[in-house]
C-alpha cells in the first residue's frame, strides 16, 4: 500500500524525517539534500508500507514523535501530517500556516485575531473620513480642535477595543505578548518617523503642502500622525494576508523564483496602495501638490518606498507563537525599517531631485537633510 504524506513544518532539517525499517525497504530522506527555506518546506514522501510494521520518526515543533505499527498513523496526522486523499486545493493543505484553517490567515492565533480585528475596524474610520467628512465637506467648518478630534476618534479605538473585547487567543496572554499590542507599537514607531521626518521629503521632493488649520509638530499636523497610524495598520494587514497566501502558492517553486515573485508582488502592492491613497484624498483641497499629475505617477513611486521596506519586515512580527518577538525587538525592528526608508528617500532627494518646481529642486540639492530646508520652518516649528 502506498501512502503520500505532507510535512507541514520542519524545525530540525538535519534529521531524517521518515524511514521504514521493517526489513523490506529503507526509505530515509534527509532534508539537507533538498535545500530551501528550512521553516517552510513542504514535502511529499511516498512510503511503501505493509500492514504489520512501520516505524517512523518526525521532528515537529521541537518534539520527537515515534510511531510504530499501522495503527499509529493517527498521531502522525494530528501532529502535522495530512493524508493526501483529496486534491491539494487548500481545504487540507501541507503548506505553512494551515493550522488556521486558511491559507490567508496566520498560524499564530493571537496574530490571526489581531489581523482580523484591524481589518474589521477599518470600515469605521474609513467611512468617517472618506464617507462623511470629505464628501459632505464638514472640514470647511473644522478648527484645530475638530481636526485633532477626528484623528483621535479614528486612532484611539485600535488600542481601546482590544482591551475590552479580548480575543480567545489572547485571554491567557499578558498584554505585552498580544499581537495587537506588538502591531500597534511597530506601526506607531514607523508612522511617527514617517510623519516627523519623511513628510518633509513630500514638501521638498514632491511639492506637497498642508493648508488646513492644525496644531503641528515639526511643521506636520498632529492629525496626520493619528490618521497615518490607522491607514498603515490597514495597509500592513492587507500585505500580511496577501503575502502569506502568495507564499503558500509558490512554496514548491525554486528559491530564486520564489524571491522574484514575492519581490514583484511587494512592488506592485506598494505602488497600488500609494497611488490609491493619493487618489482617495484628491477631493480634500487642503492637502495640495504643485504638480498633481506628477504626484500621481512619480510621487506614488516615491511613497511606495515606505512599503517596499515595511511590508516584508512587518510580516515577520510574531508569525509564530513564542518566537522571541518581545516589545523590545518589535521596537528595534521598526526603527531599523524606518532608518532604511530614510536612507533611500534621501538618496532619491540628492540624486533625482524634485518632481515639482525649480525652487524645490534647488532645496533638494542643498546638503543635510530634507527637514532642514523647509521654507518658513523656523517660524512654523514654534508650534509644538
Amino acid at each position: 500500500m502506498t501512502m503520500q504524506y505532507h510535512l507541514l513544518r520542519l524545525f530540525q532539517p538535519e534529521r531524517s524525517i521518515l524511514r521504514e525499517v521493517d526489513g523490506r525497504r529503507w526509505a530515509a530522506i534527509n532534508s539537507s539534500e533538498l535545500g530551501g527555506d528550512r521553516t517552510s518546506w513542504r514535502w511529499s514522501v511516498d512510503v511503501v508500507c505493509n500492514r504489520q510494521w512501520l516505524a517512523a520518526a518526525m521532528i515537529y515543533s521541537g518534539w520527537r514523535w515515534s510511531v510504530t505499527g499501522s495503527r499509529g498513523f493517527r498521531p502522525f496526522i494530528d501532529a502535522g501530517f495530512d493524508v493526501i486523499g483529496r486534491r491539494e486545493s487548500g481545504r487540507v493543505g501541507g503548506a505553512r500556516g494551515t493550522e488556521s484553517g486558511s491559507l490567508w490567515l496566520a498560524p499564530n492565533p493571537s496574530k490571526r485575531w489581531g489581523e482580523l480585528f484591524f481589518l474589521f475596524y477599518t470600515p469605521f474610520w474609513l467611512t468617517l473620513c472618506l464617507g462623511i467628512v470629505v464628501p459632505y465637506k464638514l472640514y470647511e467648518s473644522f478648527t484645530e480642535l475638530e481636526y485633532l478630534l477626528l484623528g483621535l476618534v479614528s486612532a484611539v479605538p485600535t488600542f481601546l477595543i482590544p482591551l475590552v473585547l479580548v480575543g480567545k487567543a489572547d485571554s491567557s496572554k499578558c498584554l505585552s505578548n498580544r499581537y495587537w499590542v506588538k502591531a500597534n507599537l511597530w506601526i506607531i514607531i514607523f508612522s511617527y518617523v514617517g510623519n516627523y521626518f519623511w513628510t518633509h521629503y513630500f514638501f521638498t521632493v514632491l511639492g506637497a503642502s498642508y493648508t488646513f488649520p492644525s496644531w503641528k509638530m515639526n511643521n506636520v499636523p498632529h492629525t496626520t500622525f493619528l490618521l497615518t497610524h490607522v491607514c498603515f495598520l490597514f495597509y500592513h494587514m492587507v500585505s500580511n494576508l496577501t503575502l502569506r497566501r502568495l507564499r503558500h502558492s509558490i512554496t514548491d517553486l525554486p528559491p530564486s523564483i520564489r524571491f522574484v515573485t514575492e519581490a514583484a508582488w511587494i512592488l506592485a502592492l506598494s505602488y497600488f496602495i500609494a497611488y490609491l491613497e493619493t487618489l482617495a484624498i484628491s477631493n480634500f483641497p487642503y492637502y495640495d501638490f504643485v504638480d498633481r499629475d506628477s504626484m500621481y505617477k512619480i510621487g506614488s513611486v516615491f511613497y511606495a518606498i515606505y512599503f517596499l521596506v515595511s511590508f516584508p519586515m512587518f510580516a515577520r512580527v510574531a508569525d509564530k507563537e513564542d518566537d522571541g518577538w518581545d516589545l523590545q525587538r518589535v521596537a528595534v525592528d521598526a526603527l531599523g525599517a524606518a532608518m532604511l526608508v530614510t536612507i533611500i528617500l534621501d538618496l532619491w532627494r540628492i540624486s533625482l531631485g524634485s518632481i515639482a518646481s525649480n525652487s524645490h529642486s534647488t532645496q533638494c540639492k542643498q546638503p543635510g537633510l530634507a527637514w532642514f530646508h523647509v521654507p518658513g520652518s523656523d517660524i512654523q516649528n514654534g508650534n509644538m
